[in-house]
C-alpha cells in the first residue's frame, strides 16, 4: 500500500507541476526550445492520458469567451480520495 500511495502522492505533485507550468509556457510565452517548455511537454505526455476520460465526460465549462477546464481539479480530488481509501 504504501508503493501505491506514493505514486498517487507523485502523480499528484505531477499534476499540480503540469497546471502551474500550463500557466507559465501559455501566458509567458515560452520559446519550444527552452527547458520550462521540455518539462512541460513530458508532464503533459504523462498527465493527459489520465484527463481525457475525464473530460469525455465533463467537457470545460464555457466562460465568456474562454472555457475553464475542471478535469486536473477532479483528477487531484479522485487521487486523494483514493489515497485515502488506501488508509
Amino acid at each position: 500500500m504504501g508503493i501505491l500511495r506514493s505514486l498517487i502522492q507523485l502523480i499528484s505533485l505531477a499534476l499540480l507541476a503540469w497546471i502551474v507550468l500550463s500557466y507559465v509556457v501559455i501566458f509567458g510565452r515560452v520559446p519550444w526550445d527552452h527547458p520550462i517548455r521540455k518539462l512541460y511537454d513530458f508532464l503533459s505526455r504523462m498527465i493527459e492520458p489520465m484527463l481525457r476520460p475525464i473530460r469525455a465526460v465533463i467537457p470545460p465549462v464555457r466562460m465568456g469567451g474562454g472555457s475553464l477546464d475542471l478535469s486536473p481539479l477532479i483528477l487531484i480530488i479522485g487521487l486523494q480520495v483514493l489515497a485515502g481509501l488506501l488508509g
